[in-house]
């Protein structure tokens, strides 16, 4: 199997914003604000060239930020293949995090719209042994066209497909039973408890593992506090916990996880050293603000 791993989503510039206290209408309220690089594909990638992987990353910038977007993914030893969109700027999401470290979005996906097929050609498969994609490309349709156009060809040439469902709240706005079918089959699915759940209908993890390895091979749930759980079509295989660690911020800990599987993976590793390699990664990356390794 290559060990190339390409990612596909996007990228975004976090706005980072941690109140002293319940937001008041109509007037102020002291806050820490802060701004990083963001995204969920650019997440990934980021991870997984900090984890030694050979990453190559397809997305979609505004294209005056072009060349600072290329530097600095290169400088953090990712491939970027990304397009430059004159008439969109780069994404942008507001991210307002409360006491516990959970957070809510406010998403402006900009240029990551315009995402196309002449962004993802066929060649982007040479020497690839793994795809992964963010659900964030399958919600609107110049981008889901473009990914299911690339998916189809990675599986003629028997790539792996892993998918990343990426949000609850658009994943509710078109319904689970849409997105399963724009997927389509993939050999990983990497679904937190509250995608799963929407996803099946089902509360327990292994009757949700059960569900969607119909679909899936591999079906891994991320359970955060509680670490993560791996199974198929015959329910959960193997669980392991997640250390006990100080919560900053759990923007990209999902992200830095898959990346840690993934690249473990690539590497040859059993699943089980694959899962408590990617909750490692999930552990260091709640602990500090950001979806990046600092």
């Amino acid at each position: 199997m290559n060990k190339r791993v390409l990612v596909v989503g996007d990228v975004m510039t976090d706005i980072i914003v941690r109140p002293e206290g319940p937001i008041v209408p109509g007037s102020d309220r002291r806050a820490e604000i802060r701004h990083r690089p963001g995204g969920s594909g650019a997440n990934q990638a980021v991870w997984l060239g900090a984890a030694g992987a050979d990453v190559l990353f397809a997305a979609r910038v505004g294209a005056q930020d072009r060349a600072v977007h290329e530097a600095y993914f290169r400088g953090l030893g990712v491939v970027p293949v990304l397009a430059g969109d004159k008439d969109l700027p780069s994404g942008m999401l507001v991210t307002i995090l409360d006491p516990s470290g959970e957070r809510s979005f406010l998403t402006d996906r900009g240029a990551n719209l315009n995402l196309g097929a002449d962004d993802l050609p066929v060649s982007l498969l040479d020497g690839v042994g793994l795809v992964m994609v963010s659900g964030y490309s399958f919600f609107a349709s110049g981008p889901r066209v473009a990914v299911q156009s690339l998916l189809k060809a990675a599986r003629a040439r028997n790539v792996a497909v892993a998918i990343d469902p990426a949000s609850v709240g658009f994943l509710d706005e078109v319904g689970p039973r849409l997105f399963l079918d724009w997927v389509g089959k993939a050999d990983w699915l990497f679904a937190n408890e509250s995608e799963a759940e929407l996803l099946t209908g089902e509360a327990g993890f292994d009757a949700q593992m059960r569900a969607l390895g119909e679909q899936f091979t591999h079906v891994v749930i991320k359970r955060g506090q509680f670490g993560a759980a791996l199974g198929g079509r015959e329910g959960v295989t193997t669980s392991q916990p997640a250390p006990l660690v100080k919560v900053v911020d759990t923007t990209g800990a999902g992200d830095a996880f898959a990346a840690g599987f993934i690249a473990a993976l690539m590497r040859g590793e059993t699943h089980e050293t694959c899962l408590t390699t990617g909750i490692a990664g999930g552990a260091r990356a709640v602990q500090f603000v950001g979806g990046q390794p600092q």
